[in-house]
């Protein structure tokens, strides 16, 4: 954890077949695992980790440290074993129990799970994309608040990825971002070791990577040697002096010192008995399972001590920094602290009474209000700002432009919510949530405060057809657990639905209107009501016989319809539902206050699949919904031809009362 230049010894060298060791028995205990990666990769792990990463085991959360991103994720028993030797409380039974039920040490590294992982990979590809938003919140934050002589925000962000990682296409939107925008403190290791579950590399993949990196804006080097900590130690110092981001090529071996060195049979299967054997005689090594050396653990327990100097001496840097500069340093700890204003709600726009707006154009004032009350707020598009309305107009600083790199957003979104001091997030259409689910399944598994825009959210897209307008996507995003996902229906809903998305501090994604929507005629509270996840927007008296569930703009329609039903005798009830997930977390009493439970007949009113509305309608319900792709047409005429109309929703609750 030092810029001095460090000169290798035996005790390093041991170290490093320690760690190779270690990881080879965990996955021999577990029966499961890939100790492949892990035998090769380990000097340059073991190079970062003791000599060139700045953290502090005693506190892992200190806000100026490196972070590290094993991209690589299936590589796991390595980054654990790394994490036991450091201090971050992951103990030698822990690395026992690797891959078993309530462990610590699961499969691929997870976010929450296990101290000291900065963020969940394993998905290939995804490390390489978190480290640049990592990357991307340093250099946004050291842009803002570092000043002459006060350097306060000054880290790296690591990453190992390997050859899976290249080909994943996230790599390569990732990387042309982050080449783009000069990202000079990111460093990414790639384990280039030619093999792949299949065989070779050369199966599938012949490009020259460093040559592709070169051509994103990259600094590239090489390490011809994977086994030399030394020469990787040189590499990774000279990347430290660069003023672009560098990608270090270490030509490594899969398995190294066993029998199935540089063998596809070395990635994701133990090694068994017999190779287990003949590496430990390579390697030296005893017999005694999860052997680690005095001399080892010595050099390893330094690295708490010179942690919590370098942590001590950032301390006293802000300290003076506070002197100096009292309102950035107040600012700059609130939002390290993840404060939010207290009552968020007097920051929002005031909509009472306005005319019909696209939900779209309601949340683009929201955005602005928000960005004015919460400096960590920022986000944007890809490439679609005009269209999602999602432009900071106050504080185009804040504004990120992704480019048309969806998956890649997802991912930079999800690492700048980890990294800390920042409340961020990114848009898109909706139909284009299918280029970034994997890191919005990711964002849901990790429980980041990340938010996803995604508006044109139905066949109101119109004209631009079936290709453009999202049907099943609603249900998809539905479908993720511990994901919420909320669709007002006009803008009182769209101020809640993002107060919400504030104040949660978890994963949301917001579906939006392109067309526009009068507000919801109703007496009732609407902010409570979508804070609730849904409420009672038009009532009868008495028990109603059939209850209208909507959500967007079909909210109007439910509106219409019960109003309508009521003229003819029969008690209807419409309700908005712009969130199931926050519905669900209500107290029963209120749920069934609003969809009583002895009113069998309902109906649920969707401009999108009907898969996700079963829980809700019951076995005597039924729905209108779109259960096919929509069509190129004037919106209008499209929710027309859908049946989308307060004379086709009568008739069904017409017909489902008979």
């Amino acid at each position: 954890m030092t810029t001095k230049e460090h000169t290798y010894n035996e005790t390093d060298t041991l170290s490093v077949t320690t760690l190779r060791m270690l990881a080879a028995d965990t996955v021999e205990k577990a029966n499961s695992g890939h100790p492949g990666m892990p035998l090769g990769a380990a000097p340059m792990a073991y190079t970062l980790w003791r000599h060139q990463l700045r953290h502090n085991p005693k506190d892992p959360k200190w806000f100026d440290r490196d972070r590290f991103v094993l991209s690589a994720g299936h590589g796991s028993s390595l980054l654990y074993g790394l994490l036991h030797l450091c201090g971050y409380g992951v103990k030698l039974d822990d690395l026992k129990n690797f891959r078993q039920w309530g462990s610590i040490t699961p499969g691929h590294p997870e976010y929450g799970v296990t101290t000291g992982v900065e963020t969940t990979t394993g998905p290939l590809g995804q490390g390489i994309a978190n480290a640049v938003g990592f990357a991307l919140a340093e250099h946004l934050l050291a842009s803002k608040y570092n000043k002459p002589g006060h350097e306060i925000i000054n880290h790296y962000t690591y990453s190992i990825a390997g050859d899976g990682c290249m080909m994943e296409g996230l790599s390569h939107e990732a990387a042309s971002l982050a080449g783009h925008l000069k990202l000079s403190k990111l460093i990414l290791l790639y384990d280039d070791n030619g093999i792949t579950i299949e065989g070779k590399t050369g199966l599938a993949f012949s490009e020259n990577v460093p040559a592709r990196f070169a051509a994103y804006g990259w600094n590239t080097l090489t390490v011809a040697d994977g086994n030399s900590p030394a020469e990787i130690d040189k590499a990774v110092s000279a990347a430290r002096k660069s003023d672009r981001p560098t990608l270090i090529s270490v030509k490594t071996h899969i398995g190294h010192g066993t029998p199935k060195q540089d063998t596809a049979s070395a990635h994701g299967e133990p090694l068994g008995a017999q190779a287990m054997a003949e590496a430990r005689k390579h390697y030296n090594w005893p017999a005694e399972t999860f052997h680690i050396p005095a001399e080892v653990r010595k050099n390893f327990d330094a690295v708490a001590a010179e942690g919590a100097a370098l942590q001590q001496d950032w301390n006293k840097r802000m300290e003076a920094y506070k002197a100096a500069y009292p309102a950035e340093y107040a600012e700059l700890s609130a939002r390290i602290e993840g404060k939010l204003p207290e009552n968020l709600a007097k920051v929002m726009p005031d909509f009472t009474g306005a005319a019909a707006m696209a939900t779209r154009d309601s949340s683009g004032k929201v955005i602005n209000a928000l960005a004015e009350a919460i400096p960590a707020f920022c986000g944007g598009s890809a490439d679609l700002a005009p269209s999602n309305k999602t432009a900071i107009t106050k504080y185009p600083e804040r504004v990120l432009h992704f480019g048309i790199r969806e998956h890649a957003m997802g991912a930079i979104v999800n690492a700048l919510a980890l990294h800390g001091g920042f409340v961020p997030f990114g848009a898109t259409f909706l139909v284009f949530s299918d280029y970034m689910r994997p890191a919005v399944r990711l964002a849901a598994l990790m429980q980041s405060h990340s938010i996803f825009v995604f508006t044109h959210d139905s066949i109101g897209v119109g004209e631009d057809g079936p290709t453009h307008q999202p049907i099943e996507h609603l249900a998809a995003l539905r479908a993720i657990p511990e994901l919420t996902v909320l669709r007002p229906a006009d803008a009182v809903e769209t101020a809640a639905a993002w107060e919400a998305a504030i104040v949660n501090k978890a994963p949301v994604c917001l579906a939006l209107s392109r067309q526009k929507l009068p507000p919801v005629d109703t007496k009732n509270d609407v902010r409570a009501g979508t804070l609730k996840g849904a409420y009672t927007a038009v009532d009868c008296d008495g028990t109603p016989q059939i209850i209208l569930i909507g959500t967007g703009s079909e909210t109007q329609l439910a509106c219409a319809a019960a109003k309508e039903l009521q003229k003819e005798g029969i008690k209807a009830r419409a309700v908005s539902m712009p969130s199931m997930e926050l519905f669900a977390k209500q107290p029963a009493a209120y749920r069934d206050c609003v969809l009583p439970p002895q009113v069998k007949k309902r109906i649920a009113i969707e401009a999108g699949c009907s898969m996700c509305w079963h829980k809700w309608v019951g076995s005597e319900g039924g729905t209108l919904c779109v259960d096919k792709f929509g069509a190129s047409a004037p919106d209008k005429t499209v929710f027309e031809k859908y049946g989308f109309t307060v004379a086709n929703t009568v008739a069904k609750a017409k017909e489902l009362l008979k």
